[in-house]
């Protein structure tokens, strides 16, 4: 990714960098493109604690604490997993921040979610957390992508004071 994510990704960290904030990150579709994005930035290491890639479901429930009720009832692709995953990560890493992904890249649906269904989540020092529910298109490494610069423009509105509400939908991708 280059462009529009490598700003946000470094706007993120001057911002917690200023505020003496920390950040981890808890990955799922995006397999780790949030982090490489952060890491990327030169002093990163000042703000970012690190990440968990739980891509398969039960790393989400044994490692990032998201209820085994909820992942039974609705699967790994929503907007209460994306935010259990995000608080997940900031208590397991020590952060005062975590932002999570989760949701389907393709080829093919998942948990009767079709392709492009991602929820981002970020949850911050005060504990309370915002998800915001997207439609992608595009294929694969589009949607993937896509999905790691809309958890940082999330987090960046959250650092900002401009944050969204809840579990706002939005359109779009490349």
């Amino acid at each position: 990714m280059t462009g529009a994510a490598d700003d946000r990704a470094a706007r993120v960290l001057e911002v917690l960098a200023e505020r003496g904030g920390t950040l981890a990150v808890a990955e799922s579709l995006t397999g780790g493109l949030v982090a490489a994005e952060l890491t990327a930035v030169p002093g990163a290491s000042r703000t970012f604690r690190g990440s968990v890639t739980a891509y398969a479901t039960d790393l989400k429930r044994d490692v990032l604490g998201v209820d085994a009720a909820l992942l039974a009832e609705r699967g790994a692709v929503d907007a209460e997993v994306a935010r259990q995953m995000a608080a997940g990560v900031r208590r397991l890493l020590g952060a005062g921040w975590g932002i999570a992904t989760t949701g389907v890249a393709g080829p093919d649906p998942q948990d009767g979610r079709p392709v492009g269904t991602v929820y981002v989540a970020v949850v911050g020092p005060a504990g309370a957390g915002k998800v915001s529910a997207l439609r992608l298109n595009g294929d694969r490494t589009e949607i993937r992508k896509e999905s790691a610069r809309r958890v940082l423009a999330l987090l960046l509105g959250e650092l900002s004071g401009n944050g969204r509400a809840q579990d706002t939908e939005q359109n779009g991708g490349n």
